[in-house]
């Protein structure tokens, strides 16, 4: 026999009943003569329990559901290894599921790890609609969000839109008065609105004379480059604004492709920090957020909600501009 020992196969072994050897696994009362069986047959097998199975027969699972809207996000993806690596560092065993962007999924996904019994859930959140605040609201479940905020839901988010006002002072300090702003869909509060609040707000701050282009994409470089492209060939910005700095990238290509160069022609910004942005020529102005810290402060924090601990209803992580060569003074 190997791994695949059933607790039947230990009983049988042992001479004693699967009831004794199911209750010697879930630490219950066996005598000690009996465990010394047991764990003889145990370690002559080399038996390993099923963790999962094991964890659903207790109180507590030592499971904690993940669910994300991508794996392929760069953000998402630090986010995401932070939580992983707190959570293992304090016993529990992270449960991920990828939704690729699908609202149904995440529905779905938070009522079965519900019904799986893990101890706590951390949602990575594009958008809240109304159906997951009333399946948010009915859980019996700790549950923790990241990315946006929401009335009775435990939030953690970014501090978007004075991140936004501070590019948008910034560019406008360096003399930008013809600006595209690229942004995506409002379905994204932090994003979609709060983000590109701040920017406009902070373009505008005593300045009348300025001009918005606000321009909308969603977070793939393809479609930032192709709107653009179609953009430069109707009038000419002195300055992009970005979302996020994978649009930034898009952005980039379309303006190459215009035989245009970053920043003699037109300066570039974006959002998020990734290491990727550095090694574009010039390095790219952007919005640094502390992904890792977002991702351990929400492991710790269903950790204090799984203990029963009073947690902040909402936490807002800060960020750094970093100013580099894309942005050029007019």
């Amino acid at each position: 026999m190997n791994k695949a020992l059933t607790i039947k196969d230990i009983a049988e072994i042992a001479g004693v009943a699967k009831s004794t050897v199911s209750r010697y696994l879930n630490n219950g009362k066996v005598s000690e003569e009996t465990k010394e069986k047991i764990r003889q047959v145990i370690e002559e097998y080399n038996y390993e329990p099923n963790a999962f199975a094991q964890s659903l027969k207790a109180k507590k699972t030592k499971f904690v559901g993940i669910i994300a809207p991508g794996l392929d996000s760069i953000v998402t993806s630090k986010v995401i290894m932070a939580i992983d690596m707190t959570l293992r560092e304090n016993g529990y065993n992270p449960l991920i599921i990828n939704t690729s962007l699908r609202k149904d999924l995440e529905i779905e996904s938070i009522e079965n790890l519900a019904r799986l019994k893990v101890d706590g859930i951390i949602l990575v959140a594009t958008e809240i609609k109304e159906i997951h605040q009333e399946v948010i609201h009915q859980l019996n479940v700790p549950f923790v969000m990241i990315g946006q905020g929401s009335d009775g839901i435990i939030s953690i988010i970014n501090d978007d839109y004075q991140a936004g006002f501070e590019i948008g002072s910034y560019v406008q300090e360096m003399g930008h008065e013809n600006v595209i702003y690229l942004g995506v869909p409002e379905d994204d509060i932090a994003v979609g609105i709060n983000r590109r609040n701040g920017v406009i707000d902070g373009l505008r701050n005593n300045n009348d004379s300025i001009h918005i282009r606000v321009l909308e994409s969603d977070f793939t470089s393809e479609l930032a480059e192709r709107v653009i492209d179609e953009a430069l060939m109707e009038n000419q910005p002195s300055v992009i604004i970005c979302a996020t700095d994978r649009i930034a990238l898009g952005a980039r290509r379309a303006i190459l492709r215009h035989n245009l160069s970053v920043p003699e022609d037109i300066s570039l910004t974006g959002f998020g920090g990734y290491d990727l942005a550095t090694l574009v020529t010039p390095p790219l102005t952007t919005i640094k957020f502390e992904n890792e810290k977002t991702g351990q402060l929400a492991a710790e924090t269903i950790i204090d909600l799984m203990a029963e601990k009073k947690v902040p209803d909402l936490q807002i992580i800060g960020y750094q501009l970093i100013k580099s060569e894309s942005v050029k003074r007019k």
